[in-house]
């Protein structure tokens, strides 16, 4: 990893923080929420509550191996070092295409809801003006990269924060509403779990990929002021933090609005401030949904960079992702990821209505499959990094705790089997794998067959 030295590195905690939230909080709680709500009710909060308990024990690992290990290619890194090099191979592409395919979903989100406000203004030219903006911000510098990304994510977290007041202010009787609010009018509307055990697996289902994008806070280990603990103490607060955000706004909405509402549905955090007659607010509220997905989209084009930067110093991505500018940022892999998001805004151009669902079903499953790499990874790798001296946070109740997880990304996998939807997500996410594996077998074969074609570094 010594070769991360031509890297600068300005990152600090705030900023990691930051970014994990910033890349969290973004289309999966802003628009996906109202999902969750329609398949399981009030009992969601379960469903929320099961996903954010297998994220913590997630990001535990995380915190547990990058403290030890820091590393721009992170969990890819560790699935090579703890399982081998198809593992890490596998890892670090599949995250890319899936980030890609995330740029694609948050910028198209962004575009749609700004075209609303000017109806005059092409949806392809406001994504256009948002890539090129980003492009800019991405190459000045991971410091000033990480301090832009501090301010724009403290937006959101603070309209959050605001909604989760106004939501307290709503049950306590301090804002007076049209009807009945709180635990007794939402069990009269069928209950807690309206739609049983059943409507729980399927909300699951709705929510556990809501909470993908929090890893990239291990991502920027090479980039981080005293890596080792900054990693650590950024991992902690950033998984509190967006279980607090995600289960406290998903209560008031249920506690507020009758979970079966077409409201929710179709923007939960305006409905509850509209419903609360705060017409000002539920506009601005949408200004921050728009913030939130460009923020994402913001540090998704360093993650993406990032890994592709990492999977190439290891002879696993071409060598000219390799190159750094005078600011330290590997400004070609910069440049790809850019590149991928102007081929989402014409697409943008082509398919303004049926992008976004298109994008949406494209990434799949892959985010269940690097979880339990991730979860393997740690398992095998933590005797390694006691024996060595290297472990600054460890895993909780290691290795039953790992296994218990790996047994709940399992379920979740089985749970999509009964889904149609997920189920068809699942087969196209198992045929990308095969086909990330195999691609890494054949390129080991030929660079064996003709070694002089193998880059240089390991063959």
């Amino acid at each position: 990893m010594a070769s991360e030295q031509h890297l600068s590195s300005g990152l600090k905690v705030r900023h990691l923080t930051m970014m994990g939230l910033g890349s969290a909080i973004g289309a999966g709680l802003f628009l996906g929420t109202g999902q969750g709500i329609k398949a399981a009710g009030p009992a969601v909060l379960v469903s929320y509550m099961v996903a954010g308990l297998l994220v913590i024990m997630l990001m535990r690992m995380l915190a547990e191996m990058a403290s030890a290990m820091p590393s721009s290619g992170a969990f890819s890194m560790y699935a090579e070092i703890g399982i081998g090099r198809w593992a890490g191979f596998t890892m670090g592409w599949l995250y890319w295409i899936m980030l890609v395919m995330v740029l694609g979903v948050e910028i198209t989100g962004a575009s749609q809801i700004v075209h609303g406000w000017l109806p005059g203004v092409p949806q392809w030219l406001v994504a256009l003006v948002v890539v090129a903006f980003f492009a800019v911000v991405n190459l000045s510098g991971v410091r000033s990269f990480g301090e832009f990304e501090f301010w724009f994510a403290a937006i959101k977290v603070a309209a959050i924060g605001a909604f989760l007041v106004v939501g307290v202010l709503l049950l306590t009787g301090v804002v007076d509403v049209p009807s009945a609010v709180g635990i007794t009018p939402m069990l009269d509307d069928g209950g807690f779990a309206p739609k049983g055990v059943a409507g729980i697996a399927a909300g699951l289902l709705a929510v556990v990929f809501a909470f993908g994008g929090i890893e990239i806070v291990t991502i920027a280990a090479a980039e981080a002021e005293d890596p080792q603990r900054s990693i650590a103490r950024a991992a902690a607060s950033t998984v509190w933090r967006i279980l607090l955000f995600y289960i406290g706004s998903v209560a008031v909405m249920v506690l507020v609005l009758p979970w079966d509402s077409q409201r929710l549905l179709q923007g939960p955090f305006v409905a509850v401030l509209e419903f609360a007659g705060l017409e000002a607010a539920a506009t601005i509220m949408e200004v921050v949904v728009v913030v939130a997905l460009l923020s994402a989209f913001n540090a998704n084009v360093y993650g993406t960079s990032r890994m592709i930067f990492s999977l190439s110093q290891r002879d696993d991505g071409a060598q000219m992702f390799l190159h750094v500018s005078r600011r330290g940022v590997p400004d070609v892999a910069v440049w790809t990821s850019i590149v991928f998001g102007l081929v989402s805004v014409a697409l943008n151009a082509w398919l303004p209505d049926a992008i976004l669902g298109i994008l949406l079903n494209a990434v799949g499953a892959s985010l269940l499959v690097m979880w339990v790499l991730i979860a393997v990874s740690e398992l095998r790798l933590r005797p390694r990094l006691e024996e060595q001296g290297l472990l600054i946070v460890r895993m909780w109740g290691y290795p039953y705790l790992t296994w218990a997880t790996i047994a709940g990304l399992g379920g979740v996998g089985v749970l999509m089997l009964f889904d149609e939807t997920a189920r068809r997500q699942l087969a196209a996410t198992a045929g990308l794998v095969v086909v990330v594996v195999a691609s890494y077998f054949v390129r080991r074969a030929v660079t064996s067959r003709y070694p002089a074609r193998a880059p240089k570094g390991r063959a």
